[in-house]
């Protein structure tokens, strides 16, 4: 079977989940589809109905974003960084279109626009407000007389009255004629930080939250309090509801508002008489102050073309509620923290379930982003397990216990069915049964592992157990394993055997029925960090802290290989391509892919900036999740197919076009054939067909010919090629000859307009010197030849007689006779 298995190749980032909020206010658009966050030095634009980031707007002042605000228009976008700095943008193609100096003395803590989207206010640190008119591009307005940070600016709705309203550090709201640029009234009533300003529809009417815990209703006619309302919690964010929304507690007359705030849940309230006529129910419960800050809500905003509240809480999860029945619609996740683990969920992995920094767990939805948060565990979690279905999976932490969790597969709703404790430190490991839902075995610091039986009802009544609280697990082995921290466990494919890994350099082999030793495995030098079966054989293959990889033999216990290639500890390692290859994550954010037959480390993945502690292959093998302590989840598609493919067309086309290339020579048409040669990028064949063109009978001026006919951007190629030609005395006859046309037929203008000319030139230049020279020099040589074959005189020709005797031996004969 191994025979036949696509070995992998390669596999390419296909999506990120990564950290889009950072904290701070966020804007929805008008018409209800972005969602604008801050993120740092970023602007994220996150596109609602996908997920997805689709705009990014960034400082390029590396300084922090404090406040942004989006015109009520949709159109204008402006940022105020931490360098005293204003921008406008042009968001929807990420360029800024404007910048100019905010003249505040600190940052901008707040900033809004008018109801027309022309005027911008922006309240500073520096206790002033800024009034600009942004159509005309100048400050109208300097308002002094705030005391402390002013971090609540907002515009009356009725824009014909010129209003502003603010609040500062001195808990008073202070309300601003732009007409005459004065402080026209001071409203006292809070003892705290005012946190929001909401207005009625009719303007008459304004309601302020803080932290003292109370709202006050205040008539804007008079300037007067009308109504304190105590709501018994710190409040971030109220807002005033409009008459014609239908939402909790019918049959509502008057104005009602929202509050939003410590307790983490919405409430509606008469501001009438002051009582609460909602309350909505949530699935987390609050035992302790410590908990409920958890689910603190710091950020609450009105979508009222959408019937939507959308909410923030402390945890960086923005939240879309309807607003008929505030039901949530859609969770976001803004930022993960740090990834500890992440599995992919679901009957067709449609989901990923992670582990982040954090006592709750998350689940995405691929296909929108929607995320899931899960409450029940009161520490961080630290390891997850699917069950081969996809719909069950369990949970581990350092609150010491287990949990089990299962998925609707209808809703996609995951509640918790089970929960167990037991251990005395934190649990670090775990692994659920491969074959049936009926076990999952845990390890821990405390050196020991467990084997919890999972009860039939979890499978067999599934709408009672989750309409029922979670049903408590019993551990019903306990063994002590290790004799240091247990990081590692995986359950065999036949359910029978249990491996552990651990921070002692061994790894040991384990029964699952009663937890027996069956064996240990030595070699490491650090320790294991991971440990994983094989699918197929009868190997086990560990990871380590000491940079290396090794697979054993579960028969004798023996080392059958070693891997080495990382530079850093081997945090994870699964096995691929039906057991033929392994993935392994390792310490320094890279992943290799490895061929098992042949100790080859045929890929470097290298995307992640920190740890990867998560790593997991979906069912179908094609897809891969890795999240690390960088913030980031990444899918990784496997590109192996594809780029075969890929390959197997381009050496198609390029047989092709071999095959026009020739016909075209035969043909003698060289023009077509140089611009075919040069779209084909082969230097060579390029080469070709010019010492084609060269032995014809008029070669040089046909050559020019050919050349002139060409692009810019086919002559800068074959210039480029004329480079690498000239280097070799063999073909510089060729690359003087194209070097010749070019500088013949083309103005030095037009040839410095040719990208790559001034490293053309350098290289060029000393070849072109040398050719000359030796030129030179074989010139001389030959002139020289020629010169000796005229001048060197072997004697005259002898004169031959009539008789044929040679006269001149005849006279030199008569010589020697006369001596």
């Amino acid at each position: 079977m191994a025979s036949n298995v696509q070995f992998k190749t390669n596999y390419a980032v296909s999506r990120k989940i990564e950290p889009f909020y950072k904290g701070g206010k966020i804007q929805i658009s008008k018409d209800g589809k972005n969602m604008f966050c801050m993120c740092g030095m970023k602007l994220n634009v996150l596109e609602i109905a996908t997920g997805a980031v689709v705009h990014s707007v960034e400082q390029d002042d590396q300084e922090d974003i404090s406040s942004f605000a989006l015109s009520p228009d949709d159109e204008i976008l402006i940022t105020a960084s931490r360098a005293l700095l204003l921008k406008q943008w042009e968001w929807r193609e990420g360029t800024c279109t404007r910048t100019w100096k905010a003249i505040h003395t600190a940052p901008v803590a707040s900033i809004t626009f008018d109801p027309t989207s022309t005027l911008l206010a922006t309240g500073g640190c520096d206790s002033t407000i800024k009034i600009w008119d942004v159509i005309k591009q100048y400050c109208t307005h300097n308002l002094k007389g705030s005391s402390g940070v002013v971090h609540v600016v907002e515009f009356h709705p009725d824009i014909s009255r010129l209003q502003l309203f603010s609040s500062s550090m001195d808990y008073k709201i202070r309300i601003w004629n732009l007409k005459s640029s004065k402080c026209i009234s001071v409203l006292e009533s809070h003892y705290s930080a005012v946190t929001s300003l909401s207005f009625s529809a009719d303007g008459n009417t304004l309601i302020s939250s803080g932290r003292d815990k109370i709202c006050t209703v205040w008539d804007l006619k008079t300037e007067t309090s009308k109504r304190t309302i105590p709501v018994y919690e710190s409040v971030e964010a109220v807002v005033v509801l409009p008459d014609s929304t239908d939402s909790p507690g019918a049959e509502r007359k008057g104005l009602h508002f929202i509050t939003a705030g410590s307790k983490g849940i919405l409430r509606i309230w008469e501001a009438a008489t002051g009582r609460c006529v909602y309350t909505q129910t949530v699935q987390h419960t609050q035992e302790t102050e410590d908990e409920a800050d958890i689910h603190s809500l710091v950020f609450c905003t009105l979508v009222p073309t959408q019937q939507m509240i959308a909410t923030v809480n402390v945890e960086h999860n923005i939240i879309l509620y309807d607003l008929q029945n505030l039901q949530p619609r859609k969770q976001f996740a803004g930022y993960n923290d740090e990834v500890l683990d992440v599995k992919f969920l679901g009957p067709s992995d449609s989901h990923i379930v992670v582990a982040t920094n954090s006592s709750q767990l998350k689940v995405f939805e691929l296909s929108t982003s929607n995320c899931q948060i899960l409450y029940g565990h009161t520490d961080t979690v630290l390891a997850l397990d699917v069950f081969k279905k996809g719909l069950m999976f369990s949970s581990c932490g350092k609150d010491r216990s287990v949990r089990v969790w299962r998925m609707d597969k209808t809703t996609g709703e995951v509640q918790c069915v089970a929960q167990g404790s037991g251990h005395t430190h934190g649990v670090g490991a775990m692994s659920c049964s491969r074959m049936k839902e009926s076990f999952v075995v845990t390890g821990s610091q405390d050196c020991t592992l467990k084997i919890w039986r999972l009860p039939e009802s979890l499978t067999s009544k599934v709408k009672e157990v989750l309409l029922s609280a979670p049903e408590i697990l019993q551990a019903s082995v306990t063994e002590k394993g290790h004799d240091k921290d247990i990081n590692s466990i995986t359950v065999s494919p036949n359910d029978k055997l249990v491996a552990t890994g651990s921070q002692d350099k061994s790894a040991k082999l384990w029964s699952s029925a009663d937890c027996s030793l069956q064996g240990t495995f030595r070699g490491h030098k650090r320790g294991i960090w991971c440990v994983q079966f094989s699918p197929v054989d009868q190997v086990l293959a560990t990871s380590s802290a000491d940079g290396t990889l090794k697979l054993w033999g579960l028969h004798d216990f023996s080392c059958l290989k070693t891997f080495e290639g990382h530079d850093a500890s081997v945090l994870k390692v699964v096995f691929v391509s039906r057991g033929t290859q392994l993935l392994t994550s390792g310490s320094d954010g890279l992943l290799k892919l490895w061929t098992i037959k042949t100790n080859e480390c045929v890929k470097t993945l290298d995307a992640h900036e920190d740890k990867v502690w998560g790593l997991h292959c979906n069912k179908a093998d094609d897809t891969l999740a890795t999240g690390s302590t960088d913030s980031c989840i990444i899918l990784w598609k496997d590109v192996t197919e594809a780029e075969l493919a890929e390959e197997q067309a381009k050496e198609e086309e390029q047989i092709v076009k071999q095959q026009e290339l020739s016909n075209l020579l035969h043909e003698k048409n060289f023009v077509k054939a140089l611009g075919l040669a040069i779209s084909l990028d082969h230097p060579y064949t390029v080469l070709t067909v010019i010492k084609a063109i060269l032995q014809e009978p008029t070669g040089e001026k046909k050559l020019e010919e050919v050349i002139l006919k060409l692009r810019q951007d086919q002559k800068e190629s074959v210039l480029k090629y004329c480079t690498t030609w000239n280097t070799n005395s063999r073909n510089c006859l060729e690359a003087q000859a194209v070097v010749k046309v070019l500088l013949t037929h083309e103005s030095p203008e037009a040839l410095l307009q040719y990208s790559g000319i001034k490293a053309a030139v350098e290289s060029l230049l000393p070849y072109t010197e040398r050719h000359l020279q030796r030129l030179g020099r074989l010139l001389q040589a030959s002139m020289f030849v020629d010169f000796m074959w005229k001048n060197m005189r072997l004697g005259e020709v002898p004169e031959q007689s009539e008789n044929g005797v040679d006269s001149q031996a005849v006279s030199l004969q008569a010589v020697e006779n006369k001596d």
